[in-house]
C-alpha cells in the first residue's frame, strides 16, 4: 500500500514546514491554510481514514498535542 502524503512528510521524504513534534505526533503548516498560520497535528503512524478509530488514550493525547 502506498504510503500517504502525511506518512511521506512524518518520514521526511517530502519537505513541510514542521513547527513541533515529539515521538508520536507531528505538527507543521497546511499547505492550503483556511487562516494564517493553520496547523496539522498528524500521528506519525498511519491510524486508516477514521480518526475515531484509534485508541481512546492515543486519541486524547492527539488532542492534548
Amino acid at each position: 500500500m502506498e504510503k500517504s502524503i502525511f506518512e511521506k512528510i512524518a518520514d521526511r521524504e517530502i519537505p513541510g514546514y514542521i513547527v513541533w513534534e515529539d515521538e508520536e505526533f507531528m505538527a507543521f503548516l497546511d499547505i492550503n491554510p483556511l487562516a494564517r498560520g493553520h496547523t496539522l497535528v498528524i500521528p506519525k503512524t498511519n491510524i486508516g481514514d477514521y480518526i475515531f478509530e484509534i485508541e481512546k488514550a492515543q486519541y486524547l493525547r492527539l488532542m492534548t498535542a
